[in-house]
């Protein structure tokens, strides 16, 4: 039976398949140390700087430099870092820099490295429920909430007002003359926020089960001197806190226990003429047609270490990031919502915007 196997192996395929995993190890030992690039903000500082030797740069960044030139080796073979031997010297290309420094705002890809230590953080615990079921909490990523409102942030300060709320027509002409808006796992509540500065006239209340992020909140509003956004401790699967025209939800449903029910809610606290605006994962339902998704395997990745498994935590559906449109689209229909719309921002592979009306 093996010499039979090995036969009917195609040897050139089997090499292929293990070039590709020796790829996925170095990448991925690569995406830790990008992290550190960007947590210890030598990215940055390297955009600045001309060619350098790493006792340079570790005295002008403030770090151990027996770290930084070993942490340079590795930006080195990985061609993120350029060296000159004769010199001895380090440079990151202006090209390379485009997409790794906090200056390139949504296009820093390196800040989504930190979530590769987040999720190999509770390894063991979703191993654990790959074998007895159940989920992990939210209790155990307590650096998430931080790293999505900085993720966010460069979002909703570029786009928010701008391209995705007209996204639903007629709203911004409302949001100026004013109404009534609610965000819905609001997290540090950047997104009321933006939106509270940017129409006065309109009042804005944003709703988590997170005590942390509404003081984040509260505090964001009270240094910004916003008097028309509120915040509170909610538990959105017992309704919502009034009738509103404008509710939203960014890249939260998935993760729910209940979305059908929350969904529901927010059907019957809307206004007549209301919107519900909606940011989750683009993707689709079909898995065949989710094979040339960009970031495909890091959505997936990311349903099993967090999104999914928080939702099976509580006992709940367990969607997952990947959970697509189509399904999208029957929970909205199942809730009430007859006219549902789907748009998406050029350059943004990651996020589809729904825009639901009864």
């Amino acid at each position: 039976m093996e010499e039979t196997m090995d036969q009917a192996m195609d040897q050139s395929k089997a090499e292929a398949f293990a070039g590709r995993m020796m790829a996925l190890l170095n990448d991925a030992s690569l995406s830790m140390l990008v992290s550190i690039g960007h947590q210890t903000r030598l990215f940055d500082t390297m955009a600045e700087m001309p060619a350098a030797t790493s006792e340079r740069i570790a005295e002008v960044t403030g770090l151990q430099e027996r770290y930084v030139r070993e942490w340079l080796g590795g930006m080195v073979v990985g061609r993120i870092v350029l060296y000159d031997p004769a010199t001895k010297t380090y440079v990151l290309p202006r090209e390379h820099a485009a997409f790794l420094t906090r200056s390139a705002g949504s296009n820093n890809l390196a800040f989504f490295t930190q979530y590769i230590r987040l999720m190999s953080a509770v390894e063991g615990d979703v191993v654990r429920a790959f074998c007895e079921g159940g989920g992990v909490g939210y209790e155990k990523y307590p650096d998430f909430q931080r790293l999505q409102a900085e993720e966010s942030a460069a979002l909703y300060d570029t786009a928010l007002v701008e391209a995705i709320l007209p996204f639903a027509y007629g709203v911004v002409e409302r949001l100026r003359s004013g109404i009534d808006v609610i965000d819905i796992g609001t997290g540090q509540g950047h997104a009321i926020n933006v939106m509270a500065r940017a129409f006065p006239n309109s009042r804005f209340v944003g709703v988590d089960f997170s005590a942390e992020g509404i003081e984040a909140a509260r505090a964001e509003a009270v240094r910004w001197k916003l008097s028309n956004a509120r915040f509170a401790v909610a538990d959105i699967t017992a309704g919502l806190p009034g009738e509103f025209d404008l509710v939203t939800a960014f890249d939260v449903v998935h993760d729910l226990a209940k979305p059908q029910v929350v969904l529901a809610n927010i059907a019957r606290a809307l206004r007549p003429e209301g919107v519900f605006l909606m940011m989750d994962m683009a993707a689709s339902s079909r898995l065949e047609e989710n094979l040339d998704h960009p970031i495909g395997p890091l959505l997936y990745g990311a349903s099993v270490m967090h999104c999914m498994t928080v939702s099976l935590a509580q006992g709940g559906e367990g969607l997952g990031t990947m959970w697509g449109e189509q399904m999208a689209q029957e929970y909205l229909n199942k809730a009430g919502f007859s006219n549902v719309q789907v748009h998406h921002l050029e350059g943004d592979p990651m996020h589809a915007f729904y825009v639901a009306r009864l």
